[in-house]
Formats: structure tokens, sequence, C-alpha cells
């Protein structure tokens, strides 16, 4: 399964949905709340998306086999990160974001940034994933091939 790479690739298109809010958002009421709804539909998709495939990866290794306490002490850790995040973001844009109209670029340059950085996290795991797809289709091709001489 590509689960790490398709939500990178879906963390870069959000990455475009919150440059898209930064400019448009503010134009009509209505824009603002399909903005949104996208940009929030593009960040909770690889958060989920990802907790559940690396505590199901977790789940299957081999140092966990059996272990129901440490798998759940892992799934809990994962999702108490993003517990942090989502209490940290909040102080943040308070922080960041001053009475005035400019103060909302930055907190969208924060949003940008925390993205890349999660991005930067996920690359290594992509790099795993697709070479792992790769080697699969190549013993499917070996297989047909042998298939195919018979």
């Amino acid at each position: 399964m590509l689960c790490v790479s398709y939500s990178l690739i879906v963390l870069g298109q959000d990455l475009s949905d919150v440059f898209l809010y930064n400019f448009f958002g503010r134009t009509s009421y209505i824009v603002n709340i399909v903005l949104m709804v996208i940009t929030g539909f593009f960040v909770n998709g690889p958060y989920a998306l990802i907790t559940t495939a690396v505590s199901a990866d977790l789940g299957t290794h081999e140092s966990l086999h059996g272990n129901a306490k440490a798998l759940s002490t892992v799934t809990a850790i994962i999702d108490g990160t993003g517990t942090i995040g989502a209490a940290v973001g909040p102080l943040l844009t308070g922080l960041i974001s001053p009475t005035n109209e400019a103060g909302w670029t930055y907190v969208f340059l924060m949003l940008a940034g925390a993205e890349v950085v999660g991005a930067l996290f996920m690359i290594r795991q992509v790099f795993k994933e697709l070479k792992s797809w790769r080697n699969k289709r190549k013993s499917y091709q070996l297989i047909n091939e042998v298939d195919s001489d018979r």
C-alpha cells in the first residue's frame, strides 16, 4: 500500500490550498467557507491515513508481535502527537496574528511551514514505500514471464 506516498501528495495539494485560502479567503463569506472546508479535508485526510497506516504497520512488526500493550502505547503516542499539534496550533496563531491584516499572512505561512516539516518527516518512508512497491512489481513481472514461457 502506498499510504504515506498518497499522504505526501495530498499534503502538497493542501500547501497550495493554504496559499489560495490566504489570498482569496477574505473575498467573501462563501469563498471563505469553501476554502476552509477544502483545506480542512486535505489536512485531516493525511493525518487520519498516517495514524492508521503507522498503527497497522507497527502492528505487523515482529518486535510487537503478540504484545497488545506495546501496540496500544505506540498508537497512543502517535495520536497524542497529533493532539499536541492541535493544542499548540491555536496558541501559535494567537501569538503570530496581531490585530492588523498582515498578521494573517504570517499565520498561513506558519501553516505552510508545518506542512513542509510534516512532508520532510515523511520523505524517508515514501522512499521505502516506493522501493517496496517497485520490488513487488518486478516480482509480479517475473512471475508473469515464467508463466508465459510455459
